[in-house]
């Protein structure tokens, strides 16, 4: 049997940040407010901070997907219905299927050594057309949405219904990569397996969470995996 291999989505296989800028500029366009860098970057970071509070538990998800816009039009100073541009924002950004540069490749060169999981914390709806507008479907054996497992990364719960779903798996053989810290590698780290921490912008593992390995280019991963799996026999 070939190594199990956990693949993050978001910023990992697939560009967020570019899918992010491209939704929310159309759906502030959409509530006649004129978007500018300033804005994007504003609700970049409150985005940010409301799915970590999802990780550590301190909000639900249906409080992130209105919440971020509540903070947000707060800050701005517009008066506009949080839950209509949610719908909106979660329409828009499934319309994109951004891929990093060299992820497909990737994911052609892994299928061949690895059985390939995607597991992502985004909602299910808008994961399953951002998948299909990318091809990139057939590359996994499947695909968990902590959305319809009923928990996210990184409990621990998260990873243990998604190994109870894969036919003799061994945690000895199995690693996550994604690009998460709190999400990711503490998720791996919390279910016992392997980690790889993709960091291209070269950020610092501060406190005691240390990955196993790091890589710092989606071209280094296939020779990073190789390394690990020949050491777990």
């Amino acid at each position: 049997m070939k190594p199990i291999l956990f693949l993050d989505l978001d910023d990992t296989i697939l560009d967020f940040h570019r899918a992010e800028d491209f939704a929310l500029r159309k759906t502030l366009a959409e509530l006649d407010i004129t978007p500018s860098d300033e804005m994007v970057a504003l609700y970049s970071a409150i985005n940010d901070d409301c799915w970590k509070k999802l990780e550590r538990g301190e909000m639900t998800r249906n409080e992130v997907l209105t919440g971020r816009f509540t903070r947000f039009f707060e800050q701005i100073g517009a008066d506009r219905d949080p839950a209509e541009t949610w719908r909106r924002y979660e329409g828009n950004i499934g319309e994109t299927g951004f891929l990093l540069p060299g992820a497909l490749e990737l994911l052609a060169e892994l299928r061949e050594s690895y059985e390939l999981y995607a597991a992502s914390n985004g909602t299910a709806t808008v994961q399953d057309r951002r998948i299909e507008r990318a091809g990139i479907a057939p590359y996994f054996k499947e695909i968990f949405i902590s959305q319809r497992i009923g928990f996210n990364k990184p409990d621990k719960r998260f990873f243990e219904l998604c190994f109870a779903k894969i036919p003799g798996f061994d945690k000895a053989r199995a690693a996550i990569v994604g690009d998460s810290l709190t999400s990711d590698i503490k998720g791996g780290k919390n279910a016992g397996i392997t980690t790889v921490w993709y960091n291209p912008h070269g950020k610092r593992a501060d406190g005691d969470l240390r990955p196993d390995y790091e890589v710092t280019s989606l071209d280094m991963l296939p020779i990073v995996l190789e390394m690990i799996f020949a050491d777990n026999g």
